[in-house]
């Protein structure tokens, strides 16, 4: 079973893992033999926060209650708030995924988290563009593995610029290997182009 660790914290923008979150959870177009999903929100305490659309979150657990193995996943969302020193918990938790196999996904504001805890130094990533996690994150090191493009997989390290949240999804239920391979490509081709051949296409994979 795959537990699927989301951090929530105040600001969280809603948009960017709602593909992902709503696909994990609901099992919709899961294949007959995908191990069981639980996703789990979590932050610094049980206090609620306030996501950018003014939603309302109750954490599930604490960073501490974070259980880390190859069937661990950690989610990463942006927000206007990662700059708070309070979130070296999670990037320290995230640095333990990485050296452990464990997934780190991670997109918008939070690659620049990462990027600034020394993560994204020699790996391959991307983030909001070439330029913006020197410009927010002083001590970015990793230039050399910088590829411009919406979403980027290198193995357990799936990274995402704030319009990439779509192929970051697509890229995660990949890594997750719960979609048959047809049904990812057609739920993929039908979000991303809205037509209706691919909305068929997708209902018949499943």
């Amino acid at each position: 079973m795959f537990t699927i660790y989301v951090y929530v914290l105040d600001t969280l923008a809603d948009w960017e893992l709602g593909h992902v979150t709503s696909e994990l959870h609901s099992g919709r177009f899961f294949k007959k033999d995908a191990g069981r999903v639980s996703l789990k929100t979590v932050s610094l305490t049980k206090e609620p926060i306030h996501t950018m659309g003014g939603l309302t979150i109750m954490p599930d657990c604490l960073v501490e209650d974070i259980a880390v193995s190859e069937t661990s996943v950690l989610l990463l969302p942006g927000a206007d708030t990662w700059n708070d020193s309070k979130h070296r918990a999670i990037l320290e938790k995230a640095g333990e995924f990485l050296s452990l196999g464990a997934t780190v996904c991670a997109i918008c504001g939070a690659t620049a988290a990462l990027a600034g805890f020394g993560l994204l130094d020699n790996r391959p990533h991307t983030s909001n563009g070439p330029g913006f996690l020197e410009m927010v994150s002083p001590g970015y090191k990793g230039q050399n593995f910088y590829i411009d493009k919406p979403s980027v997989a290198d193995n357990n390290l799936i990274t995402a610029s704030s319009t990439g949240a779509l192929l970051w999804a697509k890229q995660i239920i990949e890594r997750l290997g719960v979609f048959e391979t047809n049904t990812l490509e057609a739920w993929y081709d039908y979000f991303s182009t809205g037509k209706p051949e691919h909305f068929f296409a997708l209902m018949q994979t499943i």
